[in-house]
């Protein structure tokens, strides 16, 4: 099924089709994570790409109550849009041989996979309060309140640190 499906018809589709995207895009990220931590070089990006690896397993389960609540089955559908970022920080990263580039490469693409899933999630909640779903809405605002402070703590690393050593 195509974003814009034939089969969305109502709002509630919407919302259930966005959230089999988030679902497959959080396992997709999940995947990802350890080759990242695998790759980074300074200490505290490779700490925070554990801890966000942590948190995305939660991501994971806060989703799958979502669909509980909404009285359906947890189920994926395919997400293009987290598989081009993916694979393209797969791509980036395999091709520069400096570490603090590399890094520098590293939180640019960890940022690119965060605002995705600030957009969907940003989303789904305005979705879910204009269908009355303030339950739905207060377990996704959990998510997106984990995804904005890792990109805040990514910023703040590059700016302070990562970037300015791959500058030198």
């Amino acid at each position: 099924m195509g974003f814009f499906s034939k089969d969305i018809k109502t709002l509630d589709d919407l919302f259930v089709h966005t959230l089999q995207d988030i679902y497959y895009a959080e396992k997709q990220i999940e995947k990802a994570l350890p080759k990242m931590i695998d790759k980074a070089t300074a200490p505290e990006l490779k700490a925070g790409f554990e801890m966000h690896l942590k948190q995305t397993k939660g991501h994971i389960a806060r989703v799958e109550e979502v669909f509980e609540l909404h009285g359906i089955k947890a189920k994926q559908v395919n997400c293009p849009a987290i598989d081009g970022i993916l694979e393209e920080a797969d791509e980036v990263s395999g091709d520069i041989d400096d570490k603090q580039v590399l890094d520098a490469a590293l939180i640019a693409s960890a940022q690119a996979v965060e605002h995705y899933e600030i957009t969907r999630y940003g989303t789904l909640i305005a979705w879910a309060k204009q269908m009355g779903r303030s339950d739905c809405a207060n377990v996704l605002a959990n998510n997106l309140k984990e995804e904005v402070a890792t990109d805040r703590k990514l910023s703040e690393m590059a700016e302070s640190k990562i970037n300015l050593q791959a500058a030198e």
